[in-house]
Order: structure tokens, then C-alpha cells, then sequence
């Protein structure tokens, strides 16, 4: 199949097939608390299809099982929707919430196992990464499903939304550590904005709204185009079975943000938020890469940069700026300190909307503002560096990160293992195919799917 489409080339070339491969080399030494699967979802559509936008390629999760400092197998399934087979989204009867492409995030709650894609359901999968089918919490979540839920550190609770261009824009919803949603709650004053991420304090919860907004003229399948008019704003709302009569809405400066690093309470009350964002300009290279339309950037991120927001409830204000140049997508943290203060972020580095700069993986030091960067090499792509405590774990970045590197020249892939204090690589699983470049994915340790020796 000849395309010019940037996502069905170079590092994003689909696979053509599902394989099974045991017993993967190893150069260095894994970790032995390492013991568990490393989760990937990419859009990966069938061979023959070309879908008219990124997002709508059907899901594909590459899975890599580590146990005691083995690498044991390596295997890629399509996740089976209907979608997959070409069944539509739109229907006579309304959206199909199962039609999905499943091909954005997948987690563990629960002692499941769910790809995601924020237009749909989830999906279950098996721990071979076979599909179950469409998961609906036992009949209780009627609204699609964020890809990007949050799961508390204390409470085990997950806290996710469903966002729609048509009301209800917006509904909250909180399923407890047992998997069982507790709380199902519209938000009051909530748009047609674009919500693709959220992000949840020890008190708050936190909703962004950019300028990226319904448009009924956008015909790629995903409905959305920046719009000057819609506001861009922050919405604070208390945790809580009331909370929504709390909610407040901050005005921000324009501009848009698909992925959270983390928000918290500081000492004087006021709510920090960070995340990447990217401006008009940035917003219109990106889209236009995620369409295959002219007038791209050389990446699917431009002019990606961090922005922190700090919100004080009290004065009713909120000051923002952009806190580093790099350009960074992907952002991951120690997620025990999701929700509360945390020093370490962790990032990929792109080249600029011109394509000066390489890849690498990054980490940032909040506390002294020191960037340190592990560049990963010519032709190569990492993935979004997964966060893995240490044994016996005492500071914060006490671990390591996993990212699945993605090699033209060598048309491979290697699962790489990096101490994250020092960004030094620690292991190398080489894969037995080049892995498409994902989205988002996950670190599921055993004692996650009931001490599973599976």
C-alpha cells in the first residue's frame, strides 16, 4: 500500500499481523522486582485500510512479560471491536459506545485488563491480551469513558469522565478500588470543548477546556477544530458527593492541552496544574499531521511546550506560564504522588515544528529546575516512559522508567529499562519486530491480576 499519510509511515508503519514470541534476549540485567507486563496500544488499522484521521486506526496493544529477570514472551493482538470489522460509530439508532478503536490508553483496575478509546467503552482483554468484549461496569457507565482515568494511590478508587459534543457534555464518574461505580454526576457549565485528560488532587477534581471544540465541518471522523471563540478555561471542582454544586470555572489563555503531568495543593492552598499545551499555530501543525493534510509539522506534537497554572480559590485568579522550551509530549510521573506535590516528571523530547532536535527520554526536577535528557538516537522513537517503584523504594525517583524504542535503521524494537534517578540504561529486551509507535500504555505487575503466574 503506497499513502502519504505521515501515521502509516516511518515510525508509525502499521503491522500486519499478531505473532507470539518466548524467551527474549536480554542484554544487561532486568530487575528482578520487574516481574509483571509492560502494556502498549497503538493505532495499528488492518492492512488495505487508510483511515482518514490518526485516531481512528483500530487499536493493536503489544504486550512483553517480564518475571525475575527474565523477559519471557512478547506478543501483539488487535483488540476485536466492531469497529475493527468496519462497523460505523454513528447508527440509526445514535453512537454505538462499542464501535470503538480502542486504540489509545490501556490499564489495569481491578484486576482487569481495559483498552481505551474516550469516544467509547472500554474493552476487557484477557492477560494473553485476547479480547473479552466491550466493558460497561455492569450496566452502570451509559457515557463513553476517558482514555486517560485516574486511579487515587490511597483510595484505589478510579475517577474518570465521559465527554460528549452533545449534552450531557460532561459526566463525572468514580468507580471504587472493587471495580463498582459509586458516583455518577453531570457537570454543571460544561461545553462542547475537547476533554481528552483531567487530573484529580487529594481534594479536587480538575477539568480543562481549550480552544479545540465541536465543528460539525470537520469530516475526518473526528469532529473537533481549534475555534477562537470557544473559552478556553479550568474547572475546579471539590471531591465529594456535592462537589458539583461547588465547581468554579477559571478563564486561562487560549491555547489547548490533551495530556495532564499532575496537579496538586501547595502549602498555601492553591491548585498547581501542568501539562503540555500548544498554541493556535502548534494546535493547526499537529492536526493537520494527524489528518495528512498540508501544511504539517514534521511530528504529531508541535510547538508542544510545558505550561504550569497556579490556581488560588481564594483570589478567584490564576497565573500561568510556560515553564520549559523543550518541546515534550507524553508525560508520566512516580504515580504513587499522583494528586499531591511531586518533584520528578518524566517526558519524550521531540524535534521542533521544523525538525531540529532528536528524541529522548526526559526527566524534569521541579524542585531546582534541572533537565536532564537520555537521547536515544538517531532514527529512533521512544515511547511514553512508564514509571516502575524499585524494591524497598525510599525517594521518589527510586525506579525505573520503560519505553518501548522504536528503529528504522535497524527495523527493530528493543523494550529499554532506565534507572530513573540517573537516566542510565539498566537492561534491553530486544522485541522480535519493529513495534508501532503507540499512544499511552502501562506497567501491570503481577500483584495487579491477583498474583497471577500466567
Amino acid at each position: 500500500m503506497t499513502t502519504d499519510k505521515p501515521y502509516l509511515l516511518g515510525h508509525y508503519t502499521p503491522v500486519a499481523d499478531e505473532i507470539t514470541a518466548t524467551e527474549l534476549t536480554v542484554e544487561g540485567a532486568l530487575p528482578p522486582e520487574l516481574t509483571g507486563r509492560l502494556l502498549r496500544n497503538s493505532h495499528n488499522p488492518k492492512p488495505g485500510v487508510t483511515p482518514a484521521h490518526w485516531f481512528k486506526g483500530s487499536g493493536m496493544v503489544h504486550g512483553v512479560r517480564l518475571r525475575e529477570g527474565r523477559a519471557e514472551w512478547y506478543r501483539n493482538r488487535w483488540v476485536r471491536t466492531p469497529a475493527l470489522d468496519g462497523a460505523p460509530y454513528l447508527t440509526e439508532h445514535g453512537p454505538d459506545l462499542a464501535a470503538s478503536t480502542a486504540g489509545t490508553h490501556v490499564i489495569e483496575h481491578a484486576g482487569r485488563l481495559l483498552a481505551l478509546c474516550e469516544a467509547n467503552l472500554p474493552f476487557e482483554l484477557t492477560r494473553e491480551l485476547e479480547t473479552v468484549g466491550a466493558f460497561d461496569f455492569d450496566g452502570k457507565l451509559r457515557t463513553a469513558m476517558t482514555a486517560h482515568p485516574k486511579q487515587d494511590p490511597v483510595t484505589g478508587e478510579l475517577h474518570f469522565f465521559g465527554s460528549s459534543p452533545f449534552p450531557p457534555f460532561l459526566v463525572y464518574h468514580v468507580a471504587d478500588a472493587e471495580g463498582r461505580i459509586v458516583r455518577s454526576t453531570e457537570i454543571p457549565g460544561a461545553t462542547a470543548s475537547l476533554k481528552h485528560d483531567f487530573a484529580v488532587t487529594r481534594r479536587h477534581v480538575v477539568f480543562i477546556e481549550g480552544n479545540v471544540t465541536f465543528d460539525p465541518d470537520e469530516h475526518s471522523g473526528i469532529p473537533y477544530g481549534w475555534s477562537d471563540t470557544q473559552p478556553a478555561r479550568i474547572g475546579v471542582m471539590p471531591r465529594g458527593e456535592d462537589g458539583t454544586r461547588h465547581i468554579r470555572w477559571f478563564s486561562i489563555e487560549p491555547g489547548n492541552m490533551l495530556h495532564v503531568s499532575n496537579a496538586y495543593e501547595d502549602g498555601q492552598g492553591r491548585i498547581v496544574l501542568e501539562g503540555p499545551t500548544v498554541d493556535r499555530e502548534g494546535f493547526r501543525l499537529s492536526w493537520n499531521w494527524w489528518v495528512g493534510a498540508p501544511g504539517r509539522g514534521t511530528e504529531p506534537n508541535a510547538r508542544s511546550y510545558t505550561r504550569r497554572w497556579v490556581i488560588d480559590l481564594a483570589a478567584g485568579s490564576v497565573d500561568e506560564r510556560i515553564v520549559d522550551d523543550l518541546p515534550v509530549e507524553f508525560p508520566t510521573l512516580n504515580e504513587d504522588y499522583l494528586g499531591v506535590e511531586n518533584r520528578y516528571q518524566y517526558a519524550v523530547s521531540f524535534p521542533d515544528e521544523k525538525g531540529y532536535g532528536g528524541y529522548g527520554v526526559v526527566k524534569y526536577d521541579r524542585t531546582t529546575g534541572a533537565r536532564r535528557i537520555h537521547r536515544v538516537g538517531d532514527a529512533r522513537l521512544p515511547s511514553e516512559a512508564v514509571f516502575v517503584p524499585a524494591a524497598g523504594a525510599v525517594h521518589e525517583d527510586d525506579g525505573y522508567l520503560l519505553t518501548v524504542v522504536s528503529d528504522l535503521k535497524q527495523d527493530a524494537s528493543q523494550l529499554l529499562v532506565l534507572d530513573a534517578a540517573g537516566l542510565d540504561r539498566v537492561a534491553a529486551v530486544h522485541l522480535p519486530r519493529r513495534v508501532t509507535a503507540g499512544i499511552h500504555g502501562s506497567w501491570i505487575p503481577d500483584t495487579a491480576l491477583d498474583g497471577s503466574d500466567a
